[in-house]
């Protein structure tokens, strides 16, 4: 019964004559199609979706109808995470301009960010298919609204591999005093290679927990501590064939690393009184701020793929706290301080040619106003709204001062070169160097892929240079 048990798929794969195990690691293994214009990327992920109606998609039409019971038509077969009964129109109540040569439209909450608008491709025309935040993140970040899949970042850096051996190429970063709710799964590896999962670094402390040495052992002792498992890794891998093994030695030996480097990187106090100012930064604090700084010289130092998530997005309304005048607006000063700052470090240090900057949120805002239990409160807010919202990229290999897509007079459906997800993953992957369609992993009888298993993702080529 013993021997019965210990009979594994691993130890059949072992054992069979054509050597299966290493058949798959070698189909396993990816090379970038071509070079690719974006050496690294830097993904903003506001969590809880950021109201477009705010901050990019103007609409006029909306402020007349502000107050006035929602058409019955815009209901009518719709599902909504909290609205009931007829809610009303809710025009924002900001002031929008349009902004340098490409005239895009911007709201006054984003002061810094409107006078870098001809270095951007705004797309107004984002769409979705999921409404709540834990799948509609993870949609908009592993390809499938369910757990179990893997995170982009780690797809990039699975097809593309890191630029520094010393750091990890996938990093997280989060800020707002909480995770997603999508969790880790937003940066785990799944099926791939635990070694393409994210490293959740802090700004504050230690970068990453449980990376230091214990009381009493040293850096000797350490490496030879790390020799001994290698050897004892070694010896499992050639016994069972196991993947996963080798993952776990590269990560050992990357920790390692990772015990001089991650410190000297993640330091900020060494930066200039100048670009503190710039970005609105305070070393030892956790902020969406020092995040953007961070994120800075991770890509200088060769970070493939950098995700900062900044929860506190998700402005219903029920309160004072999510309201989007009285919670909105500082958040915003905030974020639009620190994005119109790294976008512009970047540029001065050569490095925006190179580096891929995206933001956007999981799914957009309502154009009603939010009714929790049918009936309005004191204070404004939108509810979840799939069908329509924006996003904007920047840098490598990304248009400069260009407005893609539009919606309707009141921001409620696209009506002009609509944009999904895939099609987002798609195009991140094709300035990466990746090709979005053959990029894949087997697993479970199938070649997974990012953006899923029909090839219904697009480049969006109207997008770039």
């Amino acid at each position: 019964m013993k021997q019965v048990l210990a009979n594994t798929r691993r130890h059949f794969l072992q054992g069979g004559s054509l050597g299966l195990a290493n058949l798959f690691l070698a189909e396993a293994q990816q090379k970038p199609a071509r070079a690719g214009k974006a050496k690294s990327i830097i993904y903003l992920h506001m969590a809880g979706a950021p109201s477009q109606l705010e901050l990019f998609d103007y609409k006029p039409e909306l402020v007349k109808y502000n107050g006035k019971p929602c058409p019955d038509e815009l209901l009518k077969g719709k599902r909504f995470a909290f609205i009931k009964g007829v809610p009303n129109m809710l025009g924002t109540p900001y002031k929008f301009a349009r902004q340098g040569q490409s005239g895009a439209m911007m709201s006054e909450l984003l002061p810094r960010f409107s006078k870098l608008a001809d270095e951007v491709t705004i797309v107004r025309s984002m769409s979705t298919d999921q409404f709540n935040h834990a799948p509609a993140q993870l949609f908009m970040h592993t390809g499938n609204s369910r757990f179990g899949f893997a995170s982009m970042g780690a797809w990039v850096t699975y097809g593309l591999g890191t630029e520094n051996q010393d750091l990890p190429g996938f990093v997280v970063l989060t800020s707002g005093g909480n995770n997603p709710d999508g969790g880790k799964s937003l940066w785990g590896s799944a099926f791939l290679p635990s070694v393409y999962q994210g490293v959740h670094c802090r700004s504050h402390g230690e970068p990453v927990l449980f990376l230091s040495d214990p009381e009493g052992v040293t850096r000797s002792m350490r490496r030879k501590t790390l020799d001994a498992m290698k050897d004892l890794n070694a010896m499992e891998r050639e016994r069972s064939g196991d993947p996963e093994t080798d993952a776990r030695m590269s990560q050992y030996e990357l920790a390692y690393k990772m015990q001089i480097s991650v410190p000297k990187v993640m330091d900020i106090s060494k930066e200039s009184p100048e670009t503190h100012a710039l970005y609105g930064t305070q070393p030892g604090k956790t902020s969406f701020a020092n995040n953007c700084l961070l994120a800075r010289r991770l890509v200088e130092n060769g970070v493939r793929f950098v995700q900062l998530y900044d929860w506190g997005w998700d402005h219903h309304g029920t309160s004072k706290r999510d309201d989007i005048e009285h919670a909105l607006k500082p958040h915003i000063a905030e974020c639009d301080q620190a994005i119109a700052a790294l976008l512009t470090d970047l540029k001065q240090r050569g490095l925006l040619d190179q580096t891929l900057v995206v933001w956007g949120g999981e799914f957009g805002r309502t154009p009603m106003r939010e009714n929790r239990g049918g009936t309005e409160g004191a204070f404004r807010g939108r509810d979840h709204h799939p069908y329509a919202f924006t996003i904007w990229m920047a840098g490598a290999g990304v248009k400069k001062g260009l407005n893609y897509g539009e919606t309707d007079d009141i921001g409620y459906y696209v009506v002009k070169d609509k944009m999904t997800p895939r099609d987002l993953q798609s195009t991140i992957l094709h300035l990466a160097g990746a090709d979005p369609y053959t990029l894949h992993y087997p697993y479970l009888g199938l070649n997974q892929r990012l953006i899923g298993p029909t090839d219904e993702g697009r480049i969006m080529k109207d997008l770039l240079i």
